[in-house]
């Protein structure tokens, strides 16, 4: 799980990157490394895409079951 773990990670670096670009300077970094203009997507694009996506998916399921770990039980609970 480790490397997956860490593939989800790399993953969401570089959305967050290709999204903070899109923010602040208008370019699209997923699209420019495939040679495309800004906004356009290939098969390649939609992969990359979709691989984000489903690592956020990753570690939204990674931290909810990390915080049912951690979570104390309600109080009056035995």
């Amino acid at each position: 799980m480790k490397k997956l773990d860490l593939l989800a990670a790399t993953l969401l670096v570089v959305g967050g990157l290709n999204w903070g670009l899109v923010a602040v300077a208008e370019f699209d970094l997923v699209a420019w490394i495939f040679g495309l203009e800004f906004g356009e997507t290939n098969a390649a694009s939609r992969i990359v895409y979709g691989l984000v996506g489903l690592s956020a998916l990753y570690a939204i399921g990674s931290l909810v079951s990390r915080a049912r770990e951690v979570s104390p039980a309600p109080v009056g609970a035995k």
